[in-house]
């Protein structure tokens, strides 16, 4: 089939959305001296106006709060970057961060950038199989945090918890540079092993470009209620709020929902930020409406936003939710916000400055589909906040370019008017009877139902010819699901191939601490029986 030429202005709408604005200055290029926490932090300790504002609280499980000034926060920062290197270790070597969620999680990782080192934001729970293979793929040069002794024969250095308030030395703390690794996160592909995704000092002008999400400033007081080993936390909760001179408060103990709008109410937060799941949860178990009027604004990531959730929280809350689309690779790069209206059930559109494009799912073509035809979600690889690449894993590298194009994995569509609509993950998409099904397409029907709290679909492989597409639900509080009424009400909504094959009811979906389902656990569970 003939496709048309398109002209230059036609390709251009295709490839960023509507409205989206080139860039300007590009100041990343030519690699100059650029480092991330001085960046966040060290311009605001400077400046007399700011340096005795608020940068950091942190409430304990007990509730107790301590607060840090932006001098105090670089202090402790540089003390430890100067540690370090009076450990020894070397400008460009990994060096593991697992410690418990704490205010020395942030100083340390921030302590390690600025001395030249590539922090890996790690969890203190890894076992000792994981532990020994982050050591070994990184080859890292230290362990901050936990026991290292537990991998019997890492040489490198250990520094535990407790050593971190004494760490300093006299060590001139090298330059760093744009285009020089600045962090390393570990995400879970396709292959049976993490693989770790190395981003830049530049990807701090990359964040720049979510203030059309977050709209972060001075004034603000902002709350994510993850931990740090998380990198929506790590640089949604703190990176951002510091790189725009706002107070980030973070908690660490249960993570109850009634506690939020009450640290919201007594903290005088402006704006909270965490995955759907916890809006949800607020609003099934927690009494938000005694925040109403308190917050400027909300954002979500992590997983899609149900409009149904949207319109509830609109409700009783009174205030916007906006939500962003992003990657391990790449953070936030499709968002709602202030200046763009919402369209229940997009992730918004691509954010200023930002090159984008919906590609074909098959084929190497990097010419752009026509507006509502679903794709790979592509970015343009000269974007700042784009990783370096996979740690040591060229054919996995390999297989995510596209010409000039990243390919993260995410399907969509994008509409005439530059708003994106999540379908998927490519991994994620069902393979059965030949067809092949988004998740989300299903979910989003299901989810509809008077009865459901909430659903997950998923694959059912019966045997080497059979995959029955399954959807895992659960009930709301006080209802019963009738699963004959809900194959029926599915029925009138979906096209037949793609209606689910069962439903399983559930008490509950599994989800790590975060918030996010867990996929192939369900997967694991049917295949248990």
């Amino acid at each position: 089939m003939a496709r048309e030429t398109l002209g230059d202005d036609e390709r251009t709408r295709r490839v960023t959305g509507a409205d989206s604005q080139p860039w300007l200055g590009q100041p990343w290029l030519g690699n100059p001296p650029l480092n991330l926490a001085r960046w966040c932090i060290e311009r605001h300790a400077l400046d007399p106006a700011a340096a005795a504002r608020p940068a950091l609280s942190f409430v304990d499980a007990a509730d107790g709060v301590t607060t840090w000034t932006y001098a105090e926060v670089w202090a402790h920062v540089q003390r430890i970057a100067r540690g370090l290197r009076a450990r020894g270790l070397a400008t460009g070597e990994r060096v593991l961060v697992r410690l418990p969620h704490s205010p020395e999680y942030a100083f340390a990782f921030m302590g390690a950038t600025l001395a030249g080192l590539v922090p890996i934001p790690v969890s203190p729970m890894l076992t000792e199989g994981e532990l020994r293979f982050l050591l070994q793929d990184t080859e890292a040069a230290a362990v901050i945090g936990g026991a290292a002794a537990e991998v019997a024969d890492f040489r490198g250095v250990t520094i535990a918890t407790e050593e971190l308030a004494r760490l300093d030395g006299t060590a001139a703390l090298p330059e760093t540079h744009a285009e020089d690794p600045a962090y390393i996160l570990y995400t879970s592909g396709t292959t049976d092993r993490p693989k770790g995704a190395a981003h830049a000092h530049r990807s701090v002008y990359g964040r720049a470009m979510m203030r059309a999400w977050q709209d972060f400033r001075p004034t603000d007081v902002t709350f994510h209620p993850g931990t740090l080993n998380w990198m929506f936390t790590l640089g949604t909760g703190l990176m951002d709020p510091w790189a725009a001179g706002a107070h980030a408060v973070l908690a660490s103990g249960p993570a109850e929902p009634a506690r939020w709008p009450r640290l919201i109410r007594e903290l005088g937060v402006t704006i909270f930020i965490a995955v759907p799941t916890v809006y949800r949860q607020m609003l099934k178990y927690a009494t938000p409406e005694e925040i109403r009027g308190r917050l400027r604004h909300v954002l979500c990531a992590g997983e899609p936003l149900l409009p149904t959730l949207l319109e509830e929280w609109r409700t009783r809350v009174g205030t916007e939710m906006y939500e962003a689309l992003g990657m391990t690779e790449m953070s936030t790069y499709i968002s709602t916000g202030p200046g763009v209206p919402i369209r229940p059930g997009s992730a918004g559109r691509p954010q200023p400055g930002r090159r984008v494009a919906i590609l074909p799912i098959e084929g190497d073509s990097e010419e752009p589909l026509p507006p509502d035809e679903t794709g790979l979600l592509a970015v343009h690889r000269s974007d700042p906040g784009l990783m370096l690449g996979y740690w040591r894993r060229p054919a996995e590298q390999a297989a995510v370019i596209r010409g000039e194009w990243f390919i993260g994995g995410d399907l969509c569509s994008m509409d005439a008017d530059g708003y994106v609509w999540f379908r998927g993950r490519a991994d994620d998409v069902i393979k059965s009877f030949g067809y092949r099904l988004s998740p989300l397409e299903i979910e989003k029907v299901i989810d509809t139902f008077p009865a459901i709290a909430e659903a997950c679909v998923v694959p059912h492989r019966i045997d080497d010819q059979r995959t029955l597409v399954t959807a895992c639900v659960v009930a709301r509080d006080g209802t019963t699901i009738d699963r004959d009424a809900l194959a029926r009400y599915v029925e009138a909504r979906l096209a037949e191939y793609k209606r689910p094959h069962e439903y399983v009811v559930m008490e509950s979906l599994p989800r790590t601490r975060n918030g996010k389902v867990l996929r192939r656990e369900l997967v694991a569970q049917l295949e248990r029986g």
